[in-house]
């Protein structure tokens, strides 16, 4: 059997990644619509619409349509003013504030919503610090407060959207609409928002998914206020007696259904109402000249988004992890760190979760990096239709629920005739993991193989450098710093990953992630919030390490 050609080597990693793909992430999620129309054993086509007739699922859909909308309204009202200034004023210098502004994002939305909660609720730090204004914690714990929270957590992303397009779209456009005498408004309506629309619409159908994919805000703000959504529903029944199975299918299989027509309807929007806005000629950014009160008034808006997006959540946490007793409240006596001291120490059960957290995390992430650097060689230019097809299998996690994936994966890997017992194990935990964020992976490393020319793996080649001998020394330090950003995305995100853990986790195991959804469940709030200030802390040690890293690398 003589050497296989390059060509031949390409064919069969093509063919072996689809397979794996499949494995992984095709076959659980159609288990899903299997399951829902498979009643006792029979094939019947009507039990997920008669699952879904009954009006307490009918209330349940509607309702987090309902919330998906008002969260896109939510997070317009913050991000679009926010671009706006951070495009078209003299604020845009600072540049520092693009990283700050990513902390609500990089922040677990249920520790967000515990944070608020503290800051809230009847005796809370807001009626310690501000007596009077104890009347709005009644307004507060509401549908109104719930869209608040996920909205304060999800403006980033569409603000990063709205900055990037009014950037491209520069003053050029717009001063020529101002010498042909149009107003403010005028150049708004007809030049701005026209070609603006792609990204908003991008940005907004995102959020949405997002939004009615969400658990952790659902889980421990929205049960609080009884507002049930398809992911506390869908959670509900598989992890509350009688556990059942068919009910949870039926709704996932509708979540992933919707989740689906919500991402074609942005490809043809994308498709549709994208303008090309880079020339040869370039472009300049638009500066207005703000003074006075209009500079006062942007300033005034970024310190109050900050502090609500920010500043009360970690208030809320750290003050709650440094508290003797909470029933004293905010007073220097009343300081301690003997809960850190207890989460800390050795053989505890909170370090045990610690570093169950840790070495999952770790595993999942080095998987996870290897897999998606092969998904995305094989991928590259995506030239033909197998190589669209790997693309979209990979990128599958990122568009359904974690938690519909997670069920789909359940229903897999705990079927009857499956030959692996992987079920109920640590490796079924890493496999979750894995498959939730490979996509991270797939997308950076693609990102920067493609911009690599094809010129210089030919010239390897020329120079008689074999497929290996052309991957080592060409191929992998060009992709080195994609694949250090995907393993760190994904150990980050991992780390404190909510819904899969409380799905997969073995009997008697925890995770941070779970350890503080238990202790907030259960009353203990300190050591909960203690864990909540470890486990963040940790992962943005580790960010702000391997970007020192990364940068010294850049300057050698």
């Amino acid at each position: 059997m003589g050497v296989l050609s390059v060509k031949q080597i390409r064919a069969w990693s093509l063919t072996f990644a689809l397979i794996a793909l499949a494995l992984l992430i095709v076959l659980p999620l159609l288990q899903i619509f299997i399951q829902s129309v498979y009643v006792d054993g029979q094939l019947q086509w009507s039990a997920p619409f008669r699952t879904l007739a009954a009006s307490r699922f009918v209330g349940v859909l509607f309702g987090s349509i309902w919330l998906g909308l008002c969260v896109i309204a939510g997070t317009t009202v913050l991000a679009l003013p926010l671009a706006w200034i951070m495009s078209n004023t003299r604020l845009a210098s600072w540049r520092w504030l693009d990283v700050v502004l990513l902390i609500p994002f990089m922040t677990p939305p249920y520790i967000g919503s515990m944070g608020w909660i503290l800051f809230m609720q009847k005796n809370g730090y807001l009626e310690q610090l501000f007596p009077s204004l104890h009347f709005l914690t009644p307004f507060f714990f509401s549908f109104g407060g719930m869209v608040m929270i996920m909205s304060l957590h999800l403006f980033p992303f569409l603000y990063l959207l709205l900055r990037g397009a009014l950037v491209r779209i520069g003053g050029s456009l717009e001063e020529a609409g101002a010498v042909m005498g149009g107003g403010f408004l005028y150049r708004f309506r007809r030049i701005i928002l026209p070609l603006l629309l792609s990204s908003y619409g991008m940005g907004a159908l995102l959020i949405f998914v997002k939004t009615i994919a969400e658990f952790g805000t659902p889980a421990t703000f929205g049960r609080r206020i009884g507002y049930e959504v398809m992911t506390s529903e869908i959670h509900k029944y598989i992890s509350s007696w009688p556990i059942d199975f068919g009910k949870a299918t039926s709704m996932a299989s509708v979540l992933l259904t919707a989740c689906l027509l919500v991402w074609y309807v942005q490809s043809v929007i994308n498709r549709k109402y994208t303008y090309r806005l880079i020339g040869g000629k370039g472009s300049r950014p638009s500066r207005l000249r703000v003074s006075g009160w209009t500079t006062g008034l942007s300033i005034a808006f970024i310190l109050l988004l900050l502090m609500a997006s920010i500043g009360i959540p970690y208030f809320s946490i750290i003050a709650a992890s440094t508290m003797k007793l909470r029933g004293i409240g905010l007073a220097w006596d009343n300081f301690t760190l003997d809960y850190y001291k207890e989460l800390l120490s050795w053989g505890s059960e909170s370090m045990e979760a610690l570093l169950n957290s840790v070495f999952l995390s770790l595993g999942a992430s080095t998987i996870a990096v290897m897999l998606g650097t092969w998904f995305a060689l094989v991928i590259g230019g995506s030239r033909t239709r197998l190589q669209r097809t790997v693309d979209a299998f990979s990128l599958l996690p990122n568009t359904v629920p974690g938690i519909v994936m997670v069920v789909g994966l359940i229903l897999w890997w705990n079927s009857p005739w499956m030959p692996i017992p992987l079920y109920n194990t640590y490796g079924m935990v890493i496999l979750t993991y894995v498959v939730l964020f490979v996509p991270y992976t797939v997308q950076y490393v693609k990102s920067a193989f493609t911009q690599v020319d094809t010129a210089l793996f030919q010239a390897g080649q020329v120079f008689g450098g074999g497929p290996s001998y052309v991957f080592r020394r060409i191929v992998l330090p060009l992709i080195l710093p994609g694949m250090l950003a995907g393993w760190m995305m994904t150990f980050t995100i991992a780390s404190r990953e909510l819904v899969g853990s409380l799905l997969i986790l073995p009997p008697s195991v925890q995770t941070s992630a779970t350890y503080i959804f238990a202790q907030f469940e259960q009353g203990q709030v300190s050591l909960g919030m203690a864990m909540a200030v470890i486990s963040v802390g940790l992962t943005t040690l580790l960010l702000i390490l391997m970007e020192s890293l990364n940068s010294q690398r850049k300057w050698k």
